[in-house]
This record gives structure tokens, sequence and C-alpha cells, in this order.
């Protein structure tokens, strides 16, 4: 067998550290608690843990205590070891008492996040560490309350949000999708039983736990009556209840908050303007409804009404996966061909280059050569993509992303620039085009308004 290298046992890993023995181990440890106090709390927490939850929880509480009864205020040069102390902490509440009683786990880790209030005002934290630190440890809070269970979990984290819901809603919210189904219905019953309807904040609770529990009763029911009408928020409502088989009250929800004519102005100064189109979700919504109603072709052309506006993939793709063979390809034909007419043609250009459909591709940019923008970041992409097969396609692209650069700012294309030109030369040599003169001259043009900037 081969020796072991040298410098493979110098490196710092836990095998070698294990070669030391318990007793050196055991020795350097000691060494270190005398010379810091952060090593000394965490070896006694540790040892602690060795005999068993209650005392671990001991331990923990002298720590936590010290740290809720400081009034010091934190220097920024003291935030960082704050900090570390800080994670280190919660990650021995999570990692070894939850996990040996979820219950004491549950109660240390609340008293963790409380401590944030009387934190955030004596430590200087120009960059939020403080509260990305807490705000963090969202995730763990949720998972270790799951495994406390709801009928432990649920009262906590109620009181917690009944006195301090600034900091608990957004906490509790943001940890949402990590709580048990259970859990997550046990806190809606202690929130909304017997309660006023929920508002501000504590709605916004309501809704990220509704989400989690699948209560689409609840989660409608916590957004303010004026909000289900706007179309955004009307259409997200009907899809949730089209896809639950509520055919009815989707379309209603629907239609409520379908967009309408804007008013006319008063003292008839102004004519009423007819209604703004409806965002994409909502046409989307619209597609669910109509499904969900059994309108199959009602849904077909909502998808391509969709598609046409927004060039969406989805909903295309949605509509190719349903026709009989042939029937799809006379649909692509179709599809390809609005995009490569599409109005904006640089997003006609993306949808069939990220289909992908590159022969179409090809053609539309030496169709409309003069309607893209060169600007556009993929365009370097689409040019090596399509100078294989589409040559000429390419050279167009990689001309106007000169011309498009030098408008810009020389000082950020040249060295591109240059790249770029000789590029389009070779190009423009494959192919035989004989316009590399006049592309030299509009990249000249595109100069000269930059150049008369600098005088």
């Amino acid at each position: 067998m081969a020796k072991r290298p040298a410098t493979a046992k110098k490196t710092l890993s836990a095998a070698n550290l294990k070669a030391l023995g318990d007793e050196r181990l055991a020795d350097l440890l000691m060494e270190m608690a005398g010379e810091d106090a952060g090593w000394k709390r965490r070896l006694r927490m540790e040892l602690a843990a060795e005999v068993g939850a209650a005392d671990l929880a001991l331990e923990l509480d002298k720590r936590l205590n010290t740290l809720a009864g400081s009034r010091t205020r934190v220097s920024w040069r003291k935030r960082p070891e704050l900090l570390a102390d800080l994670a280190t902490v919660r990650r021995i509440i999570v990692e070894r008492l939850a996990a040996m009683d979820a219950r004491l786990g549950l109660d240390r880790l609340v008293a963790w996040f409380d401590l944030y209030p009387g934190l955030a005002s004596r430590v200087k934290d120009p960059k939020g560490e403080l509260a990305l630190l807490f705000d963090g440890a969202s995730n763990e809070l949720a998972a270790t309350a799951s495994l406390a269970g709801p009928d432990v979990a649920a009262p906590i984290l109620i009181e917690a949000l009944n006195t301090r819901l600034s900091e608990w809603g957004s906490w509790i919210g943001r940890g949402a999708s990590g709580l048990s189904t259970p859990l997550a219905r046990a806190l809606l019953v202690g929130i909304i039983e017997g309660r006023p309807r929920p508002t501000g904040r504590l709605a916004l609770v309501v809704q990220k736990l509704a989400d989690r529990a699948g209560d689409l009763d609840t989660w409608i029911a916590s957004l303010p009556d004026e909000d289900r009408i706007k179309p955004e928020i009307g259409a997200e409502i009907a899809r949730r209840l089209a896809e639950a088989g509520r055919a009815g009250e989707a379309r209603a929800a629907l239609e409520a908050s379908r967009p309408r004519l804007v008013e006319a102005a008063r003292w008839g100064r102004r004519e009423p303007e007819p209604p703004p189109p409806p965002p994409e979700n909502w046409l989307t919504a619209e597609v669910a409804v109509l499904e969900a109603e059994g309108d199959v072709k009602g849904a077909s052309d909502a998808r391509w009404m969709l598609f046409e506006r927004t060039l969406a993939e989805a909903p295309l793709r949605a509509e190719i996966a349903k026709l009989a063979d042939f029937e799809d390809v006379v649909a692509l034909d179709r599809a390809f061909a609005h995009a490569a007419g599409y109005a904006d043609a640089t997003a006609g250009l993306r949808f069939l280059m990220n289909w992908p459909a590159l022969r179409e591709a090809g053609e539309m940019v030496v169709a409309r050569a003069g309607d893209l923008r060169g600007s556009a970041d993929e365009v370097p992409l689409w040019a090596s993509r399509l100078e294989g097969r589409h040559p000429a396609a390419a050279l167009v692209l990689v001309r106007s992303r000169a011309v498009a650069l030098t408008r810009l700012v020389l000082s950020r294309g040249g060295e591109e620039v240059e790249h770029l030109v000789q590029q389009a030369a070779a190009l423009a040599e494959q192919i035989g085009d004989e316009g590399q003169d006049g592309f030299l001259l509009a990249l000249e043009e595109a100069a000269r308004p930059v150049r008369r900037g600098w005088r």
C-alpha cells in the first residue's frame, strides 16, 4: 500500500483530528475554552446534551436570559461575534435539543426569536444582518413546530402572534410553507375561530397558512372585498376555484374582476375610455374556467388568444398536446407565423429561439432585420446558434449587435464591437455577402453622436 503523504496528514479534517486521540483533543478543547468564552459555553452545552434534554435546556436558558437581559450597545466591530453566538445557540436548539425533546426545543426557539426586538434596538446593524439572521431561521421554526405537533405548537405560536404580531407575523408567514398541514390548520382555527375577520398583517399570515392547509375558502375570505374585483386578484381566485371543480363560483369571480370602462370625467369633459386589456393571469384563469365548465372549444380559443397576445409558451404547449397528429403540425405553423410577424420583433424572435424553431427564426431575422433590437442580451447567443445552418441570419444579428453597442456607449462596447466586426466579416465572406462596406458606414454613423458628446 502506498504511504500516505505528509501533507495529507497535516490537513485540518475530522479524520486527522481523530488520529490525535481523545486525551490530546480534550486538552486542546480545554485550552480553547480557557481562552474563548464562546467555546466554553459551547462545550458546556454539548456536555449537558450528553446528560439529557432538561440539562441542555437549562444551559440554553442561561445564555438566552443573559442575551435578553443585556442592555449594552453592540458596535459594528462586535456585531459579527454576536451574530455568530446567536447562530450557535439556534443551531444547538434545533439540532440537539429539539431532536431530543421537541417541546423543550420549540420553547427555547421561541425565546430565541423573542430576543430580536431588544437586540434590534441596541445593535449597530446598517446592513440588516441581524434581521436576515432571524428571517433566515423561519424554516427552522416551522420544522421544529411541526415536530412538536399541533397540540403543542399551535397555542405557543398563536400566543406569539397575539402579543408580537409585527415580527411573528413575518416569521410565521415566511415559514408557512414548511409547516405540517395539521399544524397549519390548527393555527388557522386559533386565529379565526370566534374572532373578527383578520385584516392587515394578520390577514397576510392567514393567506399563507390557508395556502399550506389547502383551505381555499379561508384563503378567499382573507382577501379584502375591494381587492377581489381587481383583475389580477380576481383571476387568481377564479383559477383556484376552477381547479377545485367549482366552475360556477369561478365564473362569478372572473366576471367580477373583468376590466371595465374607465368612468367619464365629471362635467362631461372626457368621454368614457375603453377597458384596459386583461392581464395575462386573467386570460390564463379564463382558460381554466372554460375547461372547468366543459367548454372545450371556448378553452381552445382562449388559449390561442392568450398565446397570440403574449407569446406565452405554456398555453400553446397545452393546446398542441390536445391535438391529434398532423393537426398539431398545422397549429405549430400558425403559431410560428404569428411569432414571426409579432409587433415586437425581438419578442417574436425570442419565442422562436426558445421553442426552438431555428429555421423559422432564421427566416424571420432576414425578413425583419430592421425591426430587431441588437441591444437584447440574448443576441450573441442567438447568433452563435444560427451561424451553422443560417449564417445570413447570424450575420444580421452580429451587425445589429455591433451597431447597437456603438450607439449605446463606445466605452462599453469597444472590444466587443471590434470582435463583432471581425465576426461579421467572416460570415459575410462565407456567404458571399457584399454589404460589409455598408455595415461599416452604419457603424461609423452610429458612433458620431457619441463622439460629438465627448467634445
